[in-house]
């Protein structure tokens, strides 16, 4: 009788340990707790300097005698959601008319499926405003390209920018909001 028990045992066990071990794996992939200690830093130059003839501003030029710098819209500065967030967000119009949203001196938390979205929701502080962006309108300007730095986000050509007062890093994984920016109109 003993002998019976252990032979039932074996397969339980068995599938016991693939349960944990594929639940293991879901739980890594899920969550990747390694990007906590992870920072990528992205240095970009401020876009769309150009001289006035029309070509891109290569190097200073003595002979030079106007530059058009993009043009500031709107500007406001992050505030912590999930995860403690500082920086300064710009909305740029460039010299050609594009717009591109600014993220400055950013320092987050690194995360899994982080973006960048502009949106129409408030900026509420502390733990109101970690899932209000998703409510109304929006629209992710992609992949956030690194936790840390100074990074451009170009709007895409069909979208008015007036629509939209603030500026989100969103985790889509887990629909929360590391932090964010209500845009100030310059």
């Amino acid at each position: 009788m003993g002998r019976m028990r252990k032979r039932q045992r074996g397969p339980l066990i068995v599938g016991a340990l693939a349960v944990a071990m594929a639940a293991t794996g879901f739980g890594l992939y899920w969550f990747q707790p390694w990007k906590l200690w992870q920072d990528e830093t992205v240095e970009e130059a401020l876009p769309g300097i150009v001289e006035t003839s029309g070509t891109p501003a290569t190097a200073p030029s003595p002979t030079v005698s106007a530059v058009t710098a993009p043009q500031t819209l709107a500007s406001g500065e992050l505030v912590s959601h999930e995860h403690a967030t500082s920086g300064t967000v710009k909305l740029l119009r460039l010299a050609d008319g594009t717009h591109v949203v600014r993220l400055e001196d950013l320092d987050t938390s690194n995360g899994p499926d982080l973006r960048v979205w502009l949106t129409d929701a408030p900026v509420k502080e502390g733990r109101g405003g970690w899932r209000v962006f998703d409510d109304g309108e929006h629209v992710s300007l992609g992949r956030l390209k690194g936790n840390k730095g100074s990074q451009n986000y170009r709007l895409p050509d069909d979208i008015d920018p007036a629509r939209f007062t603030s500026v989100s890093i969103w985790c889509d994984r887990f629909d929360v909001s590391f932090g964010a920016a209500g845009l100030a109109r310059a």
